[in-house]
């Protein structure tokens, strides 16, 4: 076991070395030259354009401000279900028209929710640029929301909740999501959605769309065989009647404080316990940002590297997988830790993750552990640029967060700035072992959790 467990060691070690070497040479190409530039529309949408004449390919990608937190907290999942409703029909075209139509000229066309934003998204060759915009725009600017297609999406979501209630990991992201976040927007859950999206009329709909979607909340990013004297005129022409949405957000609602630690043990006749233990993160707007990225880096980030699977799974052997995250959005988002492990090794597990989190809050990290993350965060970096839709992903984020277009350029130093202190003080301050959501789905005969 000791031996094919520092097999895996090596050949993950080799494998990184590898990528790392060819990140960084693809990184030097990459920061040789702006990512694109910035563009604000007649209509007020802004434009970030990267222009790659490699292949005759255009890759689309848009974020509106009509995600969960744009809704009224009353109302989880509506955000999600006005999104993919885009797609099923506008005055010009049934929804099975725009899927022949995207399907014969061999595209893609898709609008989904999520916390922060509506995306949409589009992909085609360059030869069909005015049939995608055309898509594109109708769904964005035209959808009709029609009842038929309403009931079948709700009933389509009802169903994939009620198959996700016996998924041991779910119930445990659920119920951790909903304790940190309570009734602010990220705290929505199934079990919210469910209840609300039966009672919801199209007319509820029909408001959230027109006070959400419009150019002045849109930021698009394109990526391809384009220059900006072609794609300008395309844009202002076919979203030249996409009107401006004035509503403001509605207001935040604060997540509860957690002045201790909050154990939810929730009985479930399986031999694997699910855990999620932490609390409330921070945005991605925070200047401690990337100090604290690669401080959960090395906590549990860096999956064979990190501090947790080096304790939990490989010196003690009670965990296959072991992880920590840190979710960054517009509003503070969630660390959190997940595991699985036996029923009987739950209580010590749960030990030894806040062990680790008590550790790097009160010593210095290691020179190499330090050093290991940033060789893999700034080598592995360029490889997040890859591809067109990757490309016009960070864009996006580049618009959302105001990195600034030179910020492939500016990553590697960042990092690299960072110090051990550094990682001291955040840990420190964002870091709270007595002040956790403690999740355990398990059998609680077996566990016998003394939490």
């Amino acid at each position: 076991m000791r031996n094919t467990s520092l097999l895996k060691k090596v050949l993950c070690l080799l494998t990184f070395l590898v990528l790392a070497t060819q990140a960084a040479a693809a990184g030097t190409a990459v920061a040789a030259k702006p990512l694109g530039k910035r563009i604000v529309l007649e209509n007020g949408m802004v434009l970030l354009l990267s222009e790659k004449h490699d292949i005759p390919m255009v890759t689309v990608s848009m974020a509106i401000k009509a995600g969960n937190t744009a809704a009224p907290a009353e109302k989880p999942g509506i955000a999600s279900l006005t999104a993919s409703l885009l797609t099923q029909g506008t005055a010009r075209r049934t929804a099975g028209q725009i899927s022949s139509e995207i399907d014969f000229i061999g595209g893609s066309l898709s609008v989904s929710g999520g916390d922060d934003f509506a995306s949409a998204g589009l992909r085609v060759l360059k030869k069909d640029l005015t049939i995608g915009f055309d898509l594109l725009a109708d769904v964005l600017m035209n959808p009709v929301f029609d009842q038929k297609e309403i009931d079948r999406k709700v009933k389509e979501i009802l169903a994939s909740i009620q198959q996700q209630k016996d998924e041991p990991g779910v119930v445990a992201g659920e119920a951790f999501t909903k304790e940190v976040f309570g009734r602010n927007s990220y705290g929505q859950t199934n079990e919210d959605v469910a209840a609300y999206l039966p009672k919801l009329t199209r007319q509820e709909i029909v408001d959230f769309y027109h006070a959400r979607y419009g150019p002045n909340n849109a930021v698009v990013a394109i990526v391809g065989d384009v220059t900006e004297a072609e794609i300008v005129p395309l844009l202002n022409r076919y979203f030249k009647g996409w009107k401006q949405s004035e509503r403001t957000l509605p207001a935040s609602i604060d997540p509860p404080g957690i002045e201790k630690n909050i154990v939810r043990k929730i009985n479930k006749d399986i031999t694997q316990a699910n855990i999620a233990m932490g609390h409330l993160g921070i945005s991605r707007s925070n200047p401690d940002y990337y100090a604290v990225m690669i401080m959960n880096y090395i906590l549990g980030g860096g999956g064979f590297s990190s501090r947790l699977m080096d304790s939990i799974r490989d010196n003690k052997g009670l965990a296959y997988d072991v992880h920590s995250s840190v979710v960054a959005l517009k509003e503070p988002g969630s660390f959190e830790i997940t595991i699985q492990t036996k029923n009987e090794s739950a209580n010590e597990v749960i030990a030894e993750s806040l062990k680790e989190v008590g550790r790097i809050r009160s010593e210095l990290v290691a020179e190499k552990e330090l050093a290991d993350a940033k060789a893999y965060l700034t080598g592995s970096f360029p490889l997040r640029m890859d591809t067109s839709a990757k490309i016009a992903g960070i864009l996006v984020s580049i618009e959302i967060y105001n990195l600034g277009l030179d910020f492939p350029q500016k990553y590697a130093g960042i990092i690299n700035s960072v110090t051990r202190e550094d990682i001291f003080r955040v840990a420190k301050k964002y870091l709270h072992p007595d002040r956790m959501v403690i999740v355990v789905v398990a059998n609680q005969e077996k566990a016998k959790l003394k939490y």
